[in-house]
């Protein structure tokens, strides 16, 4: 590990990246957070807290923001955590606002944000965080964190050892936040899609927690055969995973991932609750897209994009 406490710039302050701020800047970094004005002015008048399974968790005001131009400064890393759909216009912003950055890393869900930050920034300087553990705000600056399936993953989306994945790995873990280095991290990228991919549809359409999702043949069916469909494309692009085929995923899925967040309510969820755009062209869009430039056929991952797509408009 490097020695000494890092400058780190969280980008996007939403429920996951708040609770990223608060553990690094809790454990000595010198943080800032770029947010929405109310968020930013929270994190600068009072600091964030975390409750939940990890315990209680407070941090000093911190310098805060909405605008990256208002930052400016050298970082030692920038962690992306807006929704996939600022991804794009963010990294511009970032890059065009004085921001320096000796290495920017995404925690995001879904496909194609770490290529949206490379796209600005070159791929050597990126890396993947796969983050799936679940996060909620409360009120006044509070988050909580509600379920944990796994540690974070981090590396290079292309694979192979990174030293600097190493690094931060052990920056990340020695926050309190359970993450660990990934020569694979691509893989695991995909693992998520596919835990996104069922849960999140349907659980935002239904109104479902993850565990009623799973309880329900019904819905575990069409869970199957969006997981499978996903899996297909995966394959198709020559991703690699650590699990054989889509009845191993599942396995673990409903196993092991599903009861250790049974209790969770999506994001995608929170939005339509809360009448925010959801993050469905990130994860079931990418999806079909990718599955139609391979020639494979989505038809439930079409189902559910067009149904969450609905909902939106409705409002």
């Amino acid at each position: 590990m490097v020695e000494g406490k890092q400058r780190v710039l969280v980008a996007g302050c939403g429920a996951i990246g708040s609770v990223f701020a608060c553990m690094l800047a809790q454990a000595g970094h010198g943080v800032s957070v770029l947010a929405r004005p109310e968020l930013a002015a929270l994190a600068a008048g009072r600091g964030l807290e975390v409750v939940g399974i990890w315990g209680r968790h407070r941090c000093a005001p911190l310098v805060a923001a909405s605008s990256a131009g208002e930052l400016g400064g050298t970082y030692d890393a920038v962690l992306v955590a807006c929704k996939s759909f600022d991804t794009a216009a963010l990294a511009v912003q970032l890059a065009g606002s004085g921001v320096e950055a000796g290495l920017l890393i995404s925690t995001q869900n879904g496909l194609g944000n770490v290529e949206a930050i490379q796209a600005v920034y070159g791929a050597g300087r990126v890396l993947a965080a796969r983050v799936i553990f679940g996060a909620a705000w409360e009120s006044g600056g509070v988050v909580r964190v509600t379920v944990e399936a796994e540690p974070v993953l981090l590396g290079h989306l292309a694979g192979g050892t990174d030293p600097r994945a190493d690094t931060w790995a052990g920056i990340v873990d020695s926050s309190g936040i359970n993450c660990r280095p990934s020569r694979q991290v691509a893989g695991a990228l995909w693992g998520k899609v596919f835990y996104n991919a069922a849960l999140n549809p349907l659980g935002a359409i239904h109104g479902l927690s993850y565990g009623e999702l799973a309880a329900d043949s019904g819905y575990r069916d069409r869970m199957d055969r969006a997981i499978g469909e996903a899996f297909a494309v995966a394959r198709a692009e020559g991703v690699e995973m650590p699990w054989a085929g889509a009845a191993e995923y599942l396995e673990v899925f409903y196993e092991r991932l599903v009861p250790r967040t049974a209790g969770h309510r999506s994001s995608m969820l929170q939005d339509i609750e809360n009448g925010k755009p959801t993050e469905i062209d990130a994860i079931t869009g990418q999806i079909c897209r990718r599955g139609a430039e391979a020639g494979i056929e989505t038809p439930e991952n079409e189902r559910l994009m067009a149904a969450v797509k609905e909902i939106e408009e409705a409002r």
